[in-house]
């Protein structure tokens, strides 16, 4: 199977102190500070870039199932909220919201629940992040 390797370089203290986040691919290159992590500052940052991995994993987790049960779904869009919190002296990121809504002819609400979970139980990067509380909601549209 495939490694994928990324790359970040620091540079400088915590709050004034600058990054540069490179993706192994190629596909993304750019900054992250400290406004950009824990204020709205311009740039990226590690909880943005855990947000689009999870996304894009469940994403396919969930079109991977529907396949395997003979289903081909139109559209299946996942939005990842990942909440970074101070506990204690440190920060945590204590908890994932996922989102997604998918168009998939012919399926019902109750298989489509079925599959939504087992995606979500089955995506690497889910199981990768199993010590954070994930939570879940799922529409079928169309």
């Amino acid at each position: 199977m495939a490694t994928r390797t990324s790359e970040a370089l620091w540079e400088g203290n915590l709050r004034e102190g600058k990054g540069w986040v490179k993706l192994g691919s190629g596909a993304y290159e750019g900054p992250y500070s400290f406004r950009s992590r824990f204020e709205e500052g311009p740039g990226t940052n590690p909880e943005e870039l855990i947000g689009a991995a999870h996304a894009g994993c469940f994403s396919m987790a969930l079109s991977a199932g529907l396949t395997k049960a003979g289903f081909t779904a139109t559209r299946i869009h996942t939005t990842a909220r990942v909440h970074l919190e101070r506990v204690g002296e440190n920060f945590k990121i204590t908890r994932i919201q996922l989102q997604t809504e998918a168009e998939v002819p012919r399926l019902d609400r109750a298989a489509f629940q079925a599959h939504v979970e087992a995606a979500k139980k089955t995506c690497p990067v889910s199981v990768a992040l199993a010590g954070v509380d994930i939570s879940l909601s799922a529409q079928l549209i169309g």
